[in-house]
């Protein structure tokens, strides 16, 4: 492609929403990924461990995959993704034997959850959250602020969701439930990102990822979440974009104070009329752009910008399935590792002094359960990570193997004869995850801290959470714009549409 309306610099699956947006308005656009293999970002799959060993190398289940806009009009545009999904969507066990389970659509109706109490107050959440949900996702995912969906949820259940999530994590588990098992739950998702159960305003993630699950689930793409960005770039090309595989944008070249080209690391510049930009918002906004094109009161916001924690990741190549204690946890699509709220706690406080967790809180995937194509016959894939600091004393070169035996120990304690199962592992630190993708910085999967303060017109920062930058023709379309972290395309649809509505 010569001189393309729009290059989207970066093709995680926002950069790709924004760009297969753009293409079916008949827009010529150009991504550019720096990876010389494939497209996609933190959504790919790759035989980490073992050959015929299918594992997701970023995000691994996808609560937004059947509720977001950016997903629905994907699913219009050709050859959708294949949904698949196991007899319980998130497990929540514990050593003492307790565990609840949330469950989507009818199967919800038999989860355990804690007590029977809990359970039926769970569900009267859950049947709430139906009747409201298109309505507050778009309210939640549009460009802030969404006012037409908010007009449409109504004054009483505008109230009711405002109590809901105007309270931390402990405080709306507390509240709703009576059972440790259940207050473990919501809270223990908020934990997804850097959104510890005593946070402030904290109850929001939780809820969203709880209650979503009940009803689009924790669905799990046949064949891993490559066929996710497969299915973007197939979209993409049947609208005449295109994408150039490593394509390392080095600057973005402003003339007459408007985004004009960028320049690669070979030295070829591509003139455009919009550029968007899939990346972080300090590696846009002090390494892209020229000093000169960027006010000194936003690159000092930048040098100070926020990042939530680093990541810690494993994959397995297991002979069996694991040997959960819990019988609901070998039915669950994911299994969350955590004794209590209190747990919780501790193991958030540890991570923000800078302290590899005692006992880590682990999100377990378990996609061969429901897709055998992920794995040979007869064995299986297992999908793990937790949170720690994006840097320790002494570099994580060194502390990788030791905290890795401490993550298997754990779910060993859950699943006694675990390690007897595993025929390969491979681990990603922080400094691995961030040396294979630039914009997971730190190891931070969510595009910077998701907590309050760092939301909605904070995010990236005020005035620019409309996704336009300083410089005109220029966007934000990454997680590190509103509404943040998850695999939902919202970033880059949202940004499109800024976009478009400029050109």
């Amino acid at each position: 492609m010569t001189d393309p309306d729009v290059v989207v610099i970066g093709s995680g699956p926002n950069g790709l929403f924004a760009a297969t947006a753009l293409a079916r308005r008949g827009f010529r656009v150009l991504v550019l990924e720096a990876n010389p293999r494939r497209a996609g970002g933190a959504v790919g799959t790759e035989a980490l461990t073992l050959p015929g060993f299918r594992h997701d190398v970023g995000a691994g289940f996808f609560p937004f995959g059947q509720t977001s806009p950016a997903f629905r009009s994907l699913a219009s545009d050709g050859p959708g993704i294949e949904w698949l999904h196991a007899k319980y969507e998130s497990c929540h066990p514990a050593l003492d034997g307790s565990v609840a389970c949330i469950a989507r659509g009818e199967g919800l109706a038999a989860a355990p959850f804690g007590s029977a109490r809990d359970a039926d107050a769970f569900r009267k959440l859950a049947r709430f959250h139906a009747g409201i949900e298109s309505d507050l996702l778009a309210a939640l995912l549009g460009p802030f602020p969404s006012i037409r969906p908010l007009a449409r949820l109504g004054f009483a259940n505008l109230w009711r969701v405002a109590r809901l999530l105007a309270a931390s994590g402990r405080g709306l588990a507390s509240r709703l439930f009576e059972s440790e098992a259940a207050r473990r739950v919501l809270p223990s998702l908020g934990l997804h990102v850097d959104v510890g159960p005593d946070d402030r305003l904290g109850a929001a993630l939780g809820y969203v990822l709880g209650l979503t699950a009940t009803t689009g689930g924790y669905g799990v793409p046949k064949g891993g979440a490559q066929t996710i960005t497969d299915a973007l770039v197939g979209s993409l090309e049947r609208n005449a974009g295109s994408v150039r595989l490593g394509a390392r944008c080095k600057r973005i070249v402003v003339r007459e104070r408007r985004a004009a080209a960028v320049v690669l690391e070979d030295g070829t510049e591509i003139a455009a009329r919009a550029i968007l930009a899939d990346t972080s918002a300090a590696g846009l906004l002090l390494s892209l752009l020229d000093p000169v094109d960027v006010p000194s009161w936003v690159r000092a916001s930048m040098r100070r910008f926020r990042q939530g924690w680093g990541t810690f990741k494993m994959d397995w190549a297991l002979s069996a399935p694991v040997p959960w204690r819990a019988e609901a946890a070998r039915e669950s699509a994911v299994v969350h590792a955590a004794e209590s709220l209190d747990d919780l706690s501790r193991f958030t406080r540890q991570v923000r002094a800078g302290q590899l967790p005692e006992r880590p809180y682990l999100v377990v995937g378990q996609q061969s359960l429901a897709d055998p194509t992920r794995a040979p016959a007869g064995r299986q894939t297992l999908y793990c990570y937790t949170h720690v600091p994006s840097r320790i004393e002494g570099g994580w070169a060194a502390a990788r193997e030791g905290f890795a035996d401490r993550v298997e120990a754990r779910i060993e304690e859950l699943a006694p004869g675990f390690r007897a199962t595993i025929v390969a592992r491979h681990i990603m630190s922080p400094s691995d995850l961030e040396a294979g993708n630039a914009n997971l910085v730190g190891g931070d999967l969510g595009g910077g801290s998701n907590a309050w303060n760092r939301q909605l017109l904070f995010r990236p920062m005020f005035p620019y959470f409309r996704y336009r930058m300083p410089v005109a023709g220029l966007y934000l379309c990454s997680s590190y714009a509103h509404p943040g972290a998850g695999v939902h395309g919202m970033c880059g649809y949202n940004a499109a549409q800024m976009a478009a509505r400029d050109l």
